[in-house]
């Protein structure tokens, strides 16, 4: 699954991000109401978990101005506050689920699974947990890269750099983005880490390596 985490506080956001990057999902993290909403201009997401309490423009803000969006996507809000007036204001406002602090994080995963199923089970085709192109098959479930049916050998980051790449397929991607997404807002933002990765996917990559185009003075796109 692809995941938005909005989420201001440092602990919880890498306590959150941690543990499901080890699921093999894709976590991009926002701190604030406002980046949030202009990632999800940008990038589509299966889920996205929401603080309630964040700086600027609160959590009930952010879900209405999605809803107002047309944004369907399924939110899971995060809050200290556990009053019945607190999740019945949020669910009004396109709230999905709601989980108090401090949580038990398989009830986290637990959530996030009944979210997803709940999103696709009218879908058309049921999600197997694959993600296509061409003759590339990411099986983000078994995080396996096939390429024309032969499997790929695979680093943790290149299996999340894939993933981001090709859920984000024909959309410009910053070093910036795929830095903080990948390595986390931690990393040396004058690294040339995003670059060198490129260029050992598009090598594992054989035939499909022109996939990945360089967006000159931007970064990266796919497709």
């Amino acid at each position: 699954m692809n995941i938005l985490l909005i989420e201001d506080e440092t602990r919880v956001a890498d306590f959150i991000r941690r543990g499901l990057k080890a699921e093999g999902w894709v976590v991009e993290h926002a701190t604030d109401g406002e980046t949030g909403l202009e990632i999800m201009q940008d990038r589509d997401f299966d889920i996205v978990i929401l603080d309630l309490m964040l700086p600027g423009i609160t959590g009930q803000r952010v879900c209405q101005k999605m809803r107002a969006r047309s944004n369907t996507t399924p939110v899971l809000m995060l809050t200290a506050l556990d009053s019945a007036d607190e999740r019945v204001a949020g669910l009004r406002l396109g709230a999905d689920d709601y989980l108090p602090k401090p949580f038990d994080f398989d009830e986290l995963i637990a959530r996030l699974h009944a979210l997803h199923r709940r999103n696709t089970s009218y879908a058309d085709d049921a999600d197997d947990g694959k993600l296509r192109h061409e003759g590339l098959i990411y099986d983000y479930s078994a995080m396996v890269l096939t390429v024309d049916d032969v499997v790929v050998d695979l680093s943790a980051k290149e299996r999340e750099l894939i993933s981001l790449l090709m859920t984000s397929e024909r959309k410009a991607l910053s070093r910036e983005r795929i830095l903080n997404s990948v390595w986390g807002t931690h990393e040396d933002p004058m690294t040339n880490v995003v670059d060198v990765y490129i260029g050992r996917l598009r090598k594992k990559l054989g035939p499909y390596s022109g996939l990945i185009k360089t967006v000159r003075g931007a970064g990266y796109r796919f497709g």
